[in-house]
Parts: structure tokens; sequence; C-alpha cells
């Protein structure tokens, strides 16, 4: 269609030759008659195009088409490209490239005078050599008289080129280049798994500690085009493309490239013993994501959601609520409004504009979750706390990568809302990951939290990216800020076995550890844990075992604002403090089918009823580790409301389309969590949960607690 209203408006436009309008004059051309030089003019075209187009070496062998080109000769006698249609941008770049190299010729005229002639011309591929292309009077020629009058009235009907350009002349066939780029890979453990063996292969010099991911790190050692052409479903229509196969927008020009998709997470379950008929999650968005040039990537995405869980997550939920009315906060996700009468609505956002100027250094300003660790828990920085607002530097060199990132966080209690409006508070965290051999992998982690109490703001004396946080935090005075410390280690025995570890130093008394009293000063938790990939030789089977040890307090603080926590939930282990645990995980997939199996066993040491004892037994992170504490040693984990927790946790699925991650799933849930004694945020309970599900998977849900 494009094509025939081209030509319609050239022959509507166009003016006959008359005998005195003369074509351009091509080289070998001279001295030629009227209709010998139209026909050498269109033959020496087609021998220039022939002689230098290259059909690019990407296409299909089998390919064919043609190209449509709108090109115009100057009255100085140069060529230009006005206009190209091609169904492949390779074509569009070459026909441009090949008109642009078109020798400076003798321009048309009109009554003597040179003037600018437009001509079009069809490029067959595979090419035909000049005399097997039919000369066709149809090859239109439009001439505009060069006169001072008609000059005026060109010059005042002119319109520029520059949009078609843009539109057609830049856009290019999309080829997956966000799998090339440093775009965030949405952090899913599942999704993840798939490339962990690959990333965790003996000699490789990279650091899988910090997360998320990057597309461009991962591709060095998981082929991701590869990988997804080789569940590509063989769909020619649109709608079969869009479904099973593609972005649902996808646009990629010279430098950049955006896509555009729907995000649903629509579940619908039973849970035992509830009092509502069934559980379910409705959640609706929009992701955008794109790149600029090689150095600028974004991504956004906002959900609206509503949902009714399984009571004990309900209850969780609710135990979280923040100052102002609103009922719960839902874990990892946020403040939640109340939605009819048994139900709530959190909506969420998330954002990430990520600056690599270099391969050394990668920015991400961003709003969302981080993660620190190996394992499916981390101790030093999770993604189970709602998002927040983050500034991120990664620095890459030699066997050495080094994160910074910059925090704002949110205190929500009672005690802290001052004229209606949140406490805030910040973070600062570095963590330096070194590859000390093939197989072992260093880490030392910092992070110092502090409030906006006393006017202090955002305190320069943390941006320093290389100091030590401890003596910057002791200096400002040991109660205005809380520091951590901790280490991290890696070792692969093989491609198949890795151990993981984190050490986790939130205070330490080196004279209460000698006497071995089990001092409450000694707060601490380390975790360990073990990964098999393709176990027992089965491809893409994944088993993996980890313990994680906090003792109580760990994480609190003596000013409770500044403990390590945001939104009432904290910022490592969702469980808080004084607890262990041992997490059982198998992971495996064929295709686009997946199998994913938890299993979870757990101690943890909760408080008991306020109004029948108020000792604080060290879970509860948002309570000052100086009030209310009942032991100074015998300090253990399990002390005060010991509580055993048994949850195991079965999905299966579906990958419906890999461009989205939408899975069509089945998950069941076995929870029994019983406590000496039942509180108001914690009761002795036995639930079974089965869920059904479409959903986008470009976060976790944490349903273990």
């Amino acid at each position: 269609m494009i094509r025939i209203l081209t030509l319609l408006l050239l022959l509507i436009g166009a003016k006959v030759f008359s005998q005195s309008d003369v074509f351009p004059v091509m080289a070998g051309c001279e001295g030629k008659s009227e209709p010998e030089l139209e026909a050498c003019f269109y033959n020496k075209v087609q021998e220039f195009v022939y002689a230098n187009f290259k059909v690019p070496a990407d296409l299909p062998s089998d390919y064919s088409g043609n190209v449509f080109v709108l090109f115009e000769v100057s009255p100085e006698g140069q060529f230009k490209v006005i206009f190209v249609d091609a169904d492949k941008g390779q074509l569009n770049e070459e026909a441009r490239r090949v008109f642009a190299s078109m020798p400076k010729i003798s321009p048309a005229t009109h009554n003597g005078n040179p003037t600018y002639a437009k001509y079009t011309i069809d490029i067959a591929i595979p090419l035909l050599k000049p005399g097997e292309v039919a000369v066709r009077p149809t090859l239109n020629a439009q001439v505009k008289i060069n006169s001072d009058k008609e000059k005026i009235k060109q010059d005042r009907n002119k319109e520029l080129t520059e949009f078609d350009s843009v539109a057609k002349g830049y856009t290019k066939t999309f080829d997956n280049p966000q799998f090339r780029s440093h775009l965030n890979i949405p952090l899913s453990h599942s999704y993840y798994s798939q490339f962990d063996a690959e990333l965790n292969q003996v000699g490789s010099n990279n650091h899988t500690a910090s997360k998320p991911y990057a597309y461009a790190d991962v591709n060095r050692y998981h082929d991701l085009q590869q990988a997804y052409d080789k569940i590509k479903k063989n769909k020619s229509g649109w709608w079969g493309r869009k479904l099973w196969n593609e972005n649902t927008v996808q646009i990629q020009g010279q430098d950049y490239w955006f896509t555009l998709n729907p995000i649903f997470d629509l579940q619908l379950g039973k849970s035992s013993g509830d009092n509502v008929d069934y559980t379910y999650i409705n959640t609706r968005g929009l992701r955008l994501e794109g790149g600029l040039g090689k150095t600028i990537n974004f991504t956004t995405t906002i959900y609206e959601s509503q949902g009714r869980f399984a009571d004990y997550f309900n209850q969780y939920a609710e135990s979280l609520r923040p100052d102002g009315g609103n009922p719960a906060i839902i874990p990892g996700i946020g403040i939640a409004k109340a939605f009819k009468t048994d139900s709530y609505d959190f909506p969420m956002a998330e954002a990430n504009l990520a600056f690599t100027p270099s391969k050394f250094l990668n920015l991400n300003l961003g709003y969302g979750r981080n993660f620190i660790g190996d394992g499916y828990r981390s101790l030093l920085l999770g993604d189970g706390a709602s998002p927040y607002p983050y500034f991120k530097m990664n620095t890459t060199f030699w066997k050495i990568k080094y994160t910074n990132v910059y925090t704002w966080l949110k205190d929500v209690r009672p005690d802290v809302v001052e004229d209606g409006t949140y406490a805030t508070k910040f973070a600062a965290s570095h963590y330096l990951s070194i590859n000390l051999t093939k197989r072992w992998n260093l880490g030392l982690f910092e992070s110092v939290i502090w409030s906006k109490q006393n006017n202090r703001g955002f305190d320069m004396s943390f941006v320093n990216p290389i100091i030590f946080y401890r003596s910057v935090e002791f200096a400002s005075s040991s109660r205005s800020g809380n520091a951590m410390l901790a280490a991290t280690t890696k070792y692969k025995f093989n491609n198949q076995f890795t151990f993981y570890a984190q050490y986790l130093l939130d205070e330490f008394s080196l004279e209460d550890m000698k006497e071995g009293k089990q001092s409450w000063k000694n707060k601490f938790g380390y975790q360990l844990g073990l990964k098999y990939f393709n176990a027992l030789n089965i491809d893409n089977l994944i088993l993996q075992v980890e313990y994680n040890h906090v003792r109580p307090y760990v994480y609190a603080h003596s000013e409770a604002i500044t403990n390590y926590g945001h939104n009432n939930q904290s910022l490592g282990h969702q469980w808080g403090g004084n607890f262990q645990e041992f997490l059982a995980i198998g992971r495996y997939s064929k295709g686009r089918l997946y199998a994913d199996a938890k299993v979870t066993v757990g101690v943890r040491g909760l408080d008991f009823n306020a109004s029948e004892n108020i000792g604080n037994y060290g879970s509860n992170i948002y309570l000052s580790y100086d009030e209310n504490r009942p032991l100074e040693e015998g300090v253990k984990i399990g002390q005060g409301n010991k509580t055993n927790v048994f949850i195991a946790d079965i999905q299966a699925g579906y990958l419906v389309n890999p461009s989205t991650n939408l899975r069509l799933f089945a998950n069941f849930i076995y929870r029994n969590f019983d406590p000496m004694a039942n509180t108001a945020n914690f009761s002795k309970d036995s639930t079974t949960w089965f869920t059904v599900g479409l959903r986008s998977d470009v976060f976790n849900w944490y349903f273990d607690y």
C-alpha cells in the first residue's frame, strides 16, 4: 500500500519530460540521444546497485523479497535517499549505504538549468543482474522547475524527510537486544536456577552473590538467545507469536529498543480452616523495558493488586500494620488498604535506570529490592522486604567486584510517626567480592543504618564507598547509627557441587564469648549451604540444602528506629532474630515445563502476649534490645515462646511465554506452626493451601513465614 500511494503521488505531481527536460547523465551515458539517455540512466543505476549491494549475511539463506527505494538526484548531481521500504532493517540500512556511495553525476536539467529529480526503484532479493531486470516505464521521474518563481513556491512547500527517516529508515527487526544489555534480570529464584550451573563453573571469573544480575553478565556463560530459540514455538500469526514467544510491543532501531508488556498475577486457591470460601490474587500491571545506545537501560513496572490469602498469612500481614489506619503490610509488597470486607488492595511500583559508561562501572538508580548471597535466604540483604529507593554502584575489574548500595528506608510504627508522616532512615552498604582462585570466592560486607533524627538527613560521612563504616558510625555516636559486618565465601568443588556460607556480626563481645556464658551481646548469625547441579546426572535438576542460624537480638538496636528493617520488615532474613532454619530445595526444568519443591524446618523464639509477659526475647527487631531484656547470659536460640515450624511448598507449571516469564502453575503449601503459647500475632495452626494461577514471574513471593 505504501508503494502504491508513493507511485500515485509521483504520477499526480509529475511533469512529462518535454524537449527542454533532460535526464541526469551517468558516467558512460555521455553523448546519447534523449531516449537512449533515459534507458542508460536506469541501467547504470541498476548496474551500480548490483555491483555494490551486499545482502546481509544474517538473513535466512532462502530469503526473498524486495527493497523499494525512493531517491533524489540534486541539482549538484548527488544521490539522496528519501524513503526505503523493506521488511528487514538490515536491507534498509544496506540500501541507504549503497545510494550514499553513488558517484556524483550531471544532474537533470529543465530549460538548461540544473534541477531536482525524484525516482523509484525496486531491488529484488536475491539480486538480479541488470540484464535480467526489465526496464519499466513506471520508473517515474518528477522534474521541479528551477525558475525563480517556481523556486520560491518550491521552498514554501518543501517538506523535510527527517520524520520518514526516523519512522521507517531506522527501524530494525527486533532481535532480543535485552539479552546483550545491562538491564537487570527480574529477581526470581526459579528463573535464576536455569543458569545457576553455568555461572558456577570452575574457572569462571564472575561474582554470583550480588543480585539482581544484568543480562550481559549472564549471557557470557549462558547463551540466552540460544535458550530462547530452543523453546520458541513455530508461530507465524501475530496472536500466536505474542502469546507464546514475543513481547506484546517490541521496537528496535539503530541505537534504541524498548518493550511493553502487560503483567498478570492471577491466583485462585483454597486454604483449610479459613473463614472464607477461597483465596485469590488479582494483579494487573504494565512493564516497560528499554535501552538507549549501549550505556543506558531502563525498566519500570506498575502493579495494581487486590487479594486475600490463607489465614496465617493474613494474620502475619496484619501484625505488620503501619500507623494511620491501614490494616496490613503485605510482606515484600508494601502497605495495603482494606478492600471490601475481607481483602486487601496493595499497589506496587518498581523501576531501575542503569548507566554503564565502561566495562568497569555500572550505576543503578532505582526503586526496588536487592539481594546479596548465593542461597535461598540472605542474612546480609534479602528481597523479602518492601521495595525502597536506592542508588547502587557496581565496580568490576581484575578478580574483584565491588558493590555499593545507598538506600532510603521508612519506619511506619506509631512511635515515630510525626504529623502523619512516616519516619525516614538511611542505609549505606558495600560488598567486596574477590575470586582468590578459580574455585574459591571471598566476600566482605559492611552496612550502617542511621535515622533522620536531630536533622541529620543523609549523612555524607557514609558516601565514601571505600571507607570503614564502623569507624564512622562510632565517631558519629554509637547510638545514632547501627553498623554490621559480614563475610561470605563460596567454594566450587567441581562443576556440580558448590558450597556457600555467610557469617554476620551485628555486635560482638570477645570477653563474653571467651567466658562461654552465651551473653546477649554476642549478636551473630551464619549460613551454610550446598548446591548440587545436574544432580544424579539429570540435566537441569538442582538440589540444594541450606542452614540458617541467627541469634537473639540480631538486626535490632538500642534505638528501635535504627534497626536493620524497612516498613516493619527485616532487610536481612525475613524471620528477624532468634531462630534456626533448615531448607531442602529441588528445582527441575525441561523445555517449558518446570517443578520446584521446598521443605523448611525451623525453630523460632517468639515473644509472649505483652499483657502477660513483656519480655523481649530477641525475635522482634522493632524492639529496643535495652528494654525488657529478660536475660543477660544464657541467651540461646528458641528462648521465649519456642515455636516449631514445618513448611512444605511444591509448585509445578508451564512457561507460557519466555519473553515475559508468564507461567501457568499449580502450587501446594502445607504449614504446621506450633508455638508454646498462642499470641495475638502468632497462634498454633496447621494449614494446607492449594492454588492455581497465571503469573508473570518477575519477583519472588515468600509465603514461608
